[in-house]
């Protein structure tokens, strides 16, 4: 066996990918083909393009480790190889209107949190738009405990985070969300002291194979339902089902909107469009985007 062997790490097995076809693909169904890599720069990279090539909805793109891989803001997403889920999947909702694709980052948060709840028994909010986060309830926001920092996470640590990207094809538009969920990192391998893993948190199960799965079959159900109703959040259950499980909603907030100034105030609700909802001394403003720090 080669030193550059998968199971070298007997605790980090490879994905097996013929399994999980099997397993998620199915006629008629939304996934049409799930195809795992030793690594690539960017799961997203190679979907924007394969997009721009004309591949149809339904592809589905995991790499055992990314060199480049991002998250939001254009923010840097390193872990080592096998540690955790790293994939992203392309859509077209052709028949969703442009207005309602923001809905898109909030439905792959809630479908990832589903899936990671009901597999692992990890208790996952989301942090708007579409942070997965493990939230200490029993402990204050003014201490996060010896060894913790609060930063813009509160008493919460990262699980995951999702980007979604929207890419014009010959074809028409196209979205390509991208997902990275830590599983098995140690304390020593955390990229951030506000991280976490599925493993740190004591996930009752924390086989990469079988959070894979839940996860493409979640957002297929998601997905699925919310493009039925031409991304209607209210009819897809959606809004109500993100809204139950933001720990954004109902506190103080400072919203960073790059190449602006900060605003602060308390996240009221969501908007038609998802954006998120602040009350300010000056009054109600939406947010589409920015970086959102949950405030004490």
């Amino acid at each position: 066996m080669t030193s550059d062997s998968p199971y070298t790490d007997l605790e980090r097995p490879p994905l097996r990918e013929l399994a999980i076809n099997k397993a998620v693909v199915r006629p008629g169904g939304l996934w049409r083909r799930i195809d795992i890599v030793p690594e690539t720069g960017s799961t997203n990279a190679d979907l924007v393009e394969a997009a721009r090539g004309g591949a149809a909805e339904g592809l589905v793109l995991v790499a055992e480790a990314q060199s480049a891989g991002r998250g939001r803001l254009g923010r840097a997403w390193t872990a080592p190889p096998r540690s955790g889920l790293f994939l992203s999947v392309l859509l077209r909702p052709g028949d969703v209107a442009p207005a309602r694709w923001g809905w898109l980052p909030l439905l792959a948060g809630t479908a990832v949190r589903t899936a990671v709840d009901a597999v692992t028994g990890v208790p996952v909010r989301l942090k708007w738009p579409n942070d997965l986060i493990v939230v200490d309830d029993e402990v204050p926001d003014d201490t996060m405990g010896e060894g913790r920092e609060t930063g813009s996470y509160g008493a919460a640590r990262k699980l995951g985070g999702i980007l979604v990207e929207r890419v014009e094809t010959p074809d028409g538009a196209a979205a390509v969300v991208g997902v990275g969920l830590n599983v098995s990192l140690r304390v020593d391998e955390l990229p951030a002291a506000h991280a976490t893993s599925l493993v740190l948190e004591h996930a009752e199960a924390a086989d990469r194979d079988t959070v894979l799965r839940a996860v493409l079959r979640e957002l297929g159900r998601w997905y699925t339902d919310w493009t039925a109703v031409s991304g209607d959040p209210l009819a897809s259950g959606l809004a109500s089902a993100y809204a139950a499980s933001c720990a954004t909603l109902g506190r103080r907030v400072r919203v960073e909107v790059p190449g602006g100034a900060a605003v602060e105030g308390e996240a009221v609700g969501l908007d038609g469009d998802g954006r998120l909802v602040v009350r300010t001394p000056d009054g109600e403003r939406a947010f589409g985007a920015g970086d959102v720090v949950h405030l004490r």
